[in-house]
């Protein structure tokens, strides 16, 4: 059974000097092989102590967090605040539950349907730019391929503009600057650093969220000013929002938060996981030909329309399998208000306590043959063999993800489209390594060659 590219696992010391001596960043590389095998652990040594919890009813406990003792992380708030600043994806208590019920109607299951055609206008337009590499044979990195459809998507389904349009365009390439200053970790901060330490950012990731914010201010005023454009996109949505309790709106400030959010999240985190996709299709032929046979007989020749999605039940395992794999949230970080105590095991104050989905879905008692890429263990008929909460790609509990069905939906709709055309030939499989910095991402670039399907 195929098992895709991932770290060997070593003792707590060796996992801890290699990630020291590599100095990249990747906390992938700093987990030991007892990760795999505990519920509830210490990650090597630090001064702040790094706690682990695989097990699936204690995750759950950290995640609904019903007493509010395990806000977010202070090193990821203080390393994303310059850029969605108090927003949903870092904030707590009251201001979060104030803010998911204002946004969660934004991602209803209408304004999905109502999305869709900006997605397939985005498929469409990356399609025609497969035709011109298919023609020239010039090599393509399948990791900026993903980053940048999945950016177009966003684009329109968010603002109702093209990537192609400059100002987009200059999020994009901010947000690039951004993600891959801001994930690198530095492993001596992280075991040396007291909690609720300052987290200094660098000039040029300030000035790309300066730039980033400025971009989203722009293409926010263009739905507040009254220019008798008739939006009907999620920012439009957003802006809708009123709080239940005073029926305020969010304020111009606030709103350019959320939209940062949305395009942070929804982009990087989708094309994480289509990344490595395509890459288990470009390898595995017996994947891609049976995904392909599925297309054919639910799709057709016509049009990937949003009811063939659901339809389409081994792609969506496929999709969900790779999700297992390769999360594209690798930690799950939270730190203890208080002293406390999880599982009989004392967590005291200021204790980082980090769910992680890649050593969770990866866990031995949790999954048959962990670390093998085994779609068909989605089936219905194989349900008994899951673990209630060890699946966790989106979080869980009232902080789930609120894009997931929107994820799916638009990675059902890539897969499908994409794979029922092209080929992709990855220049050198050998070489693919995963690490996990702000998502989870291969090393180095996959590189390939597209050519049309055989």
């Amino acid at each position: 059974m195929y098992e895709p590219p991932r770290p060997n696992a070593l003792s707590p010391i060796a996992a801890l000097l290699r990630a020291a001596w590599r100095g990249d960043g990747d906390l992938l590389s700093l987990l030991p092989a007892g990760a795999y095998r505990m519920d509830i652990g210490p990650l090597g040594y630090s001064r702040r102590s790094i706690v682990v919890v695989n097990d699936p009813v204690h995750a759950r406990t950290i995640m609904t967090d019903p007493a509010d003792i395990y806000p977010k992380n202070d090193l990821m708030v203080g390393a994303l605040e310059p850029l969605v600043g108090n927003s949903i994806f870092v904030s707590d208590g009251d201001v979060w539950r104030r803010q998911r019920a204002m946004i969660d109607p934004a991602f209803s299951g209408i304004r999905i349907n109502r999305a869709f055609s900006s997605m397939v206008a985005a498929v469409d337009d990356h399609e025609s730019h497969l035709e011109d590499l298919t023609a020239s044979g010039e090599p393509m990195s399948i990791d900026l391929a993903m980053s940048h459809l999945t950016a177009d998507i966003i684009c329109r389904t968010v603002f109702s503009i093209s990537l192609k349009s400059k100002m987009a365009h200059d999020v994009y390439e901010a947000f690039s600057v951004f993600e891959r200053s801001v994930a690198h970790v530095e492993i001596k901060r992280l075991i040396f650093d007291k909690p609720w330490s300052e987290v200094p950012q660098s000039a040029e990731v300030l000035a790309a969220c300066e730039r980033i914010r400025e971009c989203l201010a722009e293409l926010l005023d263009t739905h507040l000013e009254e220019t008798g454009a008739d939006y009907n996109d999620i920012a439009t949505a957003v802006i809708g929002a009123q709080d239940t309790e005073t029926g305020k709106p969010f304020t111009r400030e606030e709103l350019i938060d959320q939209l940062g959010v949305f395009f942070l999240a929804g982009h990087e985190t989708t094309a994480s996981v289509l990344t490595w996709v395509f890459f288990i299709l470009a390898t595995q032929a017996d994947v891609r030909e049976r995904l392909r046979t599925e297309v054919d007989e639910v799709v057709g020749d016509g049009e990937v329309e949003i009811g063939h999605t659901k339809k389409l039940v081994y792609t969506r395992n496929v999709f969900r399998e790779t999700l297992r794999l390769y999360p594209p949230i690798t930690f799950i970080p939270r730190v203890a208000r208080e002293t406390t105590e999880i599982g009989g095991r004392r967590i005291r104050k200021g204790a980082m306590v980090m769910i992680s989905p890649w050593t969770m879905h990866r866990h031995e008692r949790y999954w048959r043959d962990p670390h093998a890429f085994d779609p068909d263990r989605f089936l219905p008929e194989r349900e008994k063999e899951l673990t209630s909460g060890a699946y966790i790609p989106f979080g869980q509990g009232p902080r789930i993800c609120v894009g997931a069905a929107f994820a799916t939906i638009e990675s059902a709709l890539i897969i499908a489209r994409l794979v029922r055309r092209f080929d992709f030939d990855v220049i050198d499989p050998d070489a693919v390594y995963p690490v996990a910095r702000l998502t989870t991402r291969p090393k180095h670039q996959i590189m390939c060659r597209v050519r049309h399907r055989q």
